[in-house]
């Protein structure tokens, strides 16, 4: 006789068809808090292209006339002269289109709407992009735009961010910095240097986030800021670049530029559509956000080039 005791009683995978499970939204680990989008200052254009006019290169003040007396000399005379071609920023669009069954809408939309919840998805997507274009875009990027006279390479020979270079940006972009912009292993980097040198960076709470500071500009973090060309690398090492960033129209810094007033206007430049149902029940929204970005003057960024993330100290050796 088997010793084996067998019960007779519900088991879990039958009790499963009965409960009222708790679910949750969709989960996009790929999404960033986006904090370059939130701290840029953006302008929202009429007609899809915005002129920047700047002073011709070379051209030197007026001069004045200061005395005490003035019907005895004579009032200086002069223009200032703008440049004729100035740059024009066109902008770009970012699109796509999401389709949902109807009949699967219908049926499976308690408790999220599925065409809502599919919709929010793909904003958030094309504002990932959107971000990954203001930096790397070809035309328009940050990266890309920041004058040969704003870029300089790290004083360490490793390649090491140290307060030093930093403090070199400042000098480049003296007239009220914004903030400066860096992937997360860029930051930590930069943290590993003040460590090292007993100077650890001080925090603080800035647009619902926390951020360390140096010299009072705060460290924003993104992975656009491309490692190797990569936003999540797998070595340990690796090349990025770090910017200082003066945003603001009335500063004369960076601003980015959306299209103002779109048909079906969802959130700033962006439009979602609707497309219509076809004859197997599936509906269609098209997406399309309008973006770019412009540098009103080149002393408005500069970049840290060749930073190296990579670099490690053994304290317990110092």
């Amino acid at each position: 006789m088997s010793d084996e005791i067998k019960i007779n009683a519900l088991g879990k995978a039958a009790a499963y068809q009965l409960a009222d499970v708790t679910k949750t939204r969709p989960q996009f680990g790929m999404l960033t808090p986006k904090w370059l989008s939130r701290f840029l200052e953006f302008k929202g254009l009429d007609a899809g292209i915005y002129r920047v006019n700047r002073v011709k290169e070379g051209a030197t003040p007026l001069e004045v006339l200061c005395s005490s007396k003035p019907k005895s000399d004579t009032i200086p005379q002069g223009f200032v002269d703008y440049v004729q071609k100035p740059r024009e920023y066109i902008l770009n669009s970012i699109s796509t289109i999401i389709n949902v069954n109807t009949q699967v809408q219908d049926v499976f939309s308690s408790p999220y709407d599925q065409a809502k919840e599919q919709l929010a998805l793909a904003v958030e997507s094309l504002r990932e992009r959107q971000e990954s274009q203001l930096i790397n875009n070809d035309d328009y990027g940050l990266l890309k735009n920041v004058a040969d006279s704003q870029r300089i390479q790290p004083h360490n020979s490793v390649g090491a961010p140290t307060p030093d270079d930093l403090d070199e940006l400042i000098s480049k972009v003296w007239k009220e910095p914004s903030f400066f912009l860096a992937h997360p292993r860029a930051i930590a980097a930069f943290e590993r240097e003040c460590t090292r040198r007993g100077v650890p960076p001080v925090t603080a709470n800035i647009n619902g986030g926390t951020f360390i500071l140096w010299r009072g500009i705060p460290l924003i973090p993104s992975d656009k800021m491309l490692v190797d060309g990569l936003k999540n690398p797998k070595s340990q090492s690796g090349k990025t670049n770090i910017l200082l960033i003066r945003t603001g129209e009335t500063k004369r810094g960076v601003i980015g530029l959306y299209q103002s007033g779109l048909q079906g206007e969802h959130s700033r430049g962006l439009s979602i559509r609707f497309r219509g149902i076809d004859d197997k029940g599936v509906a269609s929204y098209l997406l399309s956000l309008y973006c770019s970005a412009a540098i009103l003057a080149d002393d408005a960024i500069a970049v840290l080039e060749d930073v190296e993330v990579g670099e490690y100290y053994d304290y317990s050796r110092d």
